[in-house]
């Protein structure tokens, strides 16, 4: 049974989320093994939505064993988006498996397809240690050729039928997030999370409280807050995101109706490099992204240095006067 005041330690990693899904948290990111007939068995179909983070495509097809059965790949892998923690077992996954066709909103093909890499992230907002490193995370984009194809503009979702996918733009340019009218389940990506996701302590606790998208690497602000209010108005009775643990009822309603009526406090950075000036993307990928920002460390460190180079170069003056 799901609850809305737990953290990491009180919940396994492979977590019953409802009939028919199953949630893995691979580190900080979160990964779905989905079956439309409401419960796992030997043999019986699935769908995987996402595929973690890199080196772990072994720990997948491991449970992926455990719940449907050997030699029983998925249907289809489904995409929410194309980061490197949310694609970084593709690779291994795809060779394991080689029928399996991937499926991902048509503007996020550029970033599968080898055509265009992401924005750079933004490691000058968040204010917390996953944001801080955000510089090294990998932003090349995978070439799956062939083995990934545009979701349908009908909004059906390949194999499971009872759902419809939703344009959830703003984290990146083709976030899709998965909704289930019978249930109202919701599985949101990346498009808000239930964890401070630029933290690492609260990466690390799982506390469930409802943010916006990573601040890091969300390059719209203002496609961003309209893809919260999208879902805010769903009014999913279950979310369960690409960070944090899933949460559910009327406690997760309040918070992301809070979130969906203070996105400009709770959620956007005061400043920041795509804070009021988006990155541009279009079918090819990134057209182009706004300079730069230089933090106030990084300032810091400069007038710092050029103190230090002043005042040797003045003592230097001096000593050569005397």
């Amino acid at each position: 049974m799901l609850s809305n005041n737990t953290k990491r330690a009180h919940t396994p990693a492979l977590q019953p989320i409802v009939p028919g899904i199953v949630g893995w948290r691979n580190v900080f990111v979160n990964l779905y093994y989905i079956n439309e007939q409401e419960v796992a068995g030997i043999g019986r179909p699935w769908v995987l939505l996402d595929a973690g983070l890199p080196l772990s495509a072994a720990h997948i097809q491991e449970y992926a064993a455990q719940l449907f059965g050997p030699a029983n790949p998925p249907q289809a892998i489904l995409l929410t988006h194309g980061h490197f923690d949310h694609v970084g077992a593709l690779p291994d996954l795809l060779e394991a498996w080689p029928t399996v066709q991937v499926y991902a909103h048509p503007l996020e093909l550029p970033y599968l397809t080898g055509l265009s890499s992401y924005p750079p992230p933004d490691p000058t907002v968040g204010g917390g240690g996953m944001a801080a490193i955000s510089f090294l995370y990998p932003k090349k984009p995978l070439d799956l050729g062939s083995r990934v194809k545009a979701l349908l503009d009908d909004r059906s979702v390949p194999h499971l039928p009872g759902w419809r996918w939703v344009h959830t733009p703003g984290h990146t340019p083709g976030h899709v997030s998965f909704f289930r009218e019978s249930d109202r389940t919701l599985l949101a990506g990346d498009a808000f999370v239930t964890v401070k996701g630029e933290s690492v302590v609260a990466t690390w606790q799982q506390k469930q409280e409802v943010h916006g998208p990573p601040a890091y690497f969300t390059p719209d602000w203002e496609a961003a807050r309209a893809s919260v209010e999208l879902l805010a108005d769903l009014e999913p009775e279950v979310a369960a995101t690409g960070h944090g643990i899933a949460m559910h009822g009327n406690e997760l309603r309040r918070q992301l109706q809070e979130l969906r009526d203070h996105f400009q406090t709770q959620a956007v950075p005061t400043k920041g490099r795509y804070v009021g000036h988006p990155a541009v993307a279009d079918a090819s990928g990134v057209v182009s992204v706004p300079p730069p920002v230089i933090s106030s460390w990084v300032k810091g460190l400069v007038v710092a240095g050029l103190v230090g180079i002043a005042v040797a170069v003045l003592r230097r003056r001096d000593k050569e006067s005397g």
